[in-house]
């Protein structure tokens, strides 16, 4: 008769699984992918290394995982702020907004998601989350445009330059030093710059 696993045996199994995931997720915010190596991660889930294994088959996989979870995270927090009703202007300048100030809040892990050199697994992974971010934004342009807000745009292409100029400005080689500036002031000048692009007319 074949092994059927009980329900407390796949909660515990489920259980672990998660606490895999969480130890993993909290290293790569405190080091980066570089800092998360699997026999890190199985000590701070406090399982064997082989145990990990067994839950993941390759580092990549893991990590991947980790991945998707915080990403989404951060795109379920924009679109909540793109939602709504009021004028759109608002809802963009919250969006972006949200967007940056988690982003230097949490500066060691979003540099993980957005621009940190990762294996193929989590690079495709860092593909389908730009994609989202960019389709939130791409949402918010077309709407403004077709309200009248905002010029015509192709919100494609306009969400696609937002994405990376937000990405470069906050986390990128080319971000000012978080030591050096004062956040609100940062995120004050994206929004504003994000605002400029959208809502200031054609060059």
């Amino acid at each position: 008769m074949p092994y059927q696993a009980t329900a407390r045996t796949r909660q515990k199994q489920a259980d672990r699984r998660r606490d895999i995931l969480a130890a993993a997720t909290a290293l790569v915010a405190e080091g980066g992918y570089t800092a998360a190596q699997v026999a890190a991660v199985a000590e701070r889930a406090g399982v064997a290394t082989g145990t990990v294994y067994r839950y993941f088959p390759s580092k990549g996989e893991l990590f991947a995982e980790v991945f998707r979870g915080a990403s989404q995270r951060e795109v379920d927090r924009m679109a909540a702020a793109a939602a709504g009703k009021g004028p759109v202007r608002e809802r963009l300048a919250q969006a972006t907004s949200v967007f940056a100030r988690r982003a230097l809040r949490g500066r060691r892990i979003a540099y993980a998601l957005i621009a940190e050199p990762v294996d193929e697994a989590v690079d495709a992974e860092r593909l389908v989350y730009r994609r989202a971010y960019a389709r939130v934004l791409a949402t918010l342009i077309a709407e403004a445009a077709q309200s009248g807000e905002a010029p015509p745009h192709d919100p494609a292409l306009t969400a696609a330059f937002l994405v990376g100029g937000l990405a470069e400005s906050l986390v990128g080689p080319l971000a000012p030093d978080a030591d050096t500036i004062d956040p609100d002031q940062l995120i004050n000048r994206i929004v504003q710059t994000v605002d400029r692009t959208v809502f200031g007319g054609p060059a």
